[in-house]
C-alpha cells in the first residue's frame, strides 16, 4: 500500500515561486509519479510526470519551462518546484503514483495513476 502526503501549498503572488512535495510511503521504487492539478469548476489536468527508474520527465504545455518535477530517492519525496507562477496556476493540486515501471515521462504521464495523496492549495493572485 502507497500513502502520499502533499505539502508546500499556499497563497503567493504573480511571478513567486513555490515548491511542493510529497512525502510517499510504501514502496514505490521504479514507479510513475506525478503532480495533477484541479481548479475550481474544471476537470483534473496531469502537470508533470516522471518515471523514477530513469528520471525522465515530461510536462504539460502550460507549465513546461516553469515548473521542474525532482525526486529524492533516499528521502522517498517527490518535489514540483513551480516557478514564474501565474494566477491560472491556481488549483488544488495532487501527488499520484503508479506502479507502471515506466521508462519515459511520457508513458508515466498519460497513465492511470492509482495512488493519490490528499492534495496541497495553490493560491496565486495577480
Amino acid at each position: 500500500q502507497v500513502e502520499l502526503v502533499e505539502s508546500g501549498g499556499g497563497s503567493v503572488q504573480s511571478g513567486d515561486s513555490l515548491r511542493l512535495s510529497c512525502a510517499a510511503s510504501g514502496y514505490t521504487s521504479g514507479y510513475c509519479m506525478g503532480w495533477f492539478r484541479q481548479a475550481p469548476g474544471k476537470e483534473r489536468e496531469a502537470v508533470a510526470a516522471i518515471a523514477t527508474a530513469v528520471g525522465s520527465t515530461y510536462y504539460a504545455d502550460s507549465v513546461k519551462g516553469r515548473f521542474t518535477i525532482s525526486q529524492d530517492n533516499a528521502k522517498n519525496t517527490l518535489y514540483l518546484q513551480m516557478n514564474s507562477l501565474k494566477p491560472e496556476d491556481t488549483a488544488m493540486y495532487y501527488c499520484a503514483a503508479d506502479s507502471a515501471n515506466g521508462r519515459s515521462g511520457g508513458f508515466c504521464y498519460y497513465r492511470q495513476f492509482g495512488y493519490w495523496g490528499q492534495g496541497t492549495q495553490v493560491t496565486v493572485s495577480s
